[in-house]
């Protein structure tokens, strides 16, 4: 795929911006650890909508929700109040049922990398969260942009 401003994906993945907020920081003006994950998961949020899929629809209409099973971070470098952040969405590898990503976050405007993440999602039943499928349609989309 040729890589779009516009939409943000690219040959390498999907990238999502992220400004840091006062309320993403401790007392020293550093994102707190944990957050990371948190801009992790609007950017796998995001690369999905991007696709065309909606969790709340996927949810009601084929009984399916994503849920992280697994996530590794390797913290570099700090990134600080009002800094504009780059997070990565790559599929690393796909299964039946569960989908590898590795997430990158990076430091705009020179784009050091600040963050290394892997981090593994599994496709669930919503009813007995049992492990599932992932449906057809996604795997097809995926695939197609992959």
């Amino acid at each position: 795929m040729v890589a779009r401003h516009t939409d943000r994906v690219t040959t390498t993945g999907f990238r999502w911006p992220i400004r840091v907020y006062y309320e993403d920081t401790d007392a020293g003006g550093v994102v707190y650890h944990a957050n990371y994950l948190r801009f992790m998961e609007r950017a796998r949020t995001e690369w999905l909508r991007q696709l065309g899929f909606e969790q709340d629809r996927l949810l009601a209409e084929e009984g399916v929700l994503f849920a992280v099973r697994a996530a590794s971070l390797e913290y570099l470098r700090p990134a600080r109040f009002n800094e504009c952040l780059q997070v990565g969405v790559a599929i690393e590898t796909r299964g039946r049922a569960s989908l590898s990503f590795i997430q990158r976050i990076t430091r705009e405007p020179d784009e050091e990398l600040i963050v290394d993440g892997r981090v593994k999602i599994a496709c669930l039943q919503a009813e007995g969260l049992r492990p599932y499928a992932i449906p057809q349609r996604i795997i097809e989309v995926i695939e197609g942009v992959g």
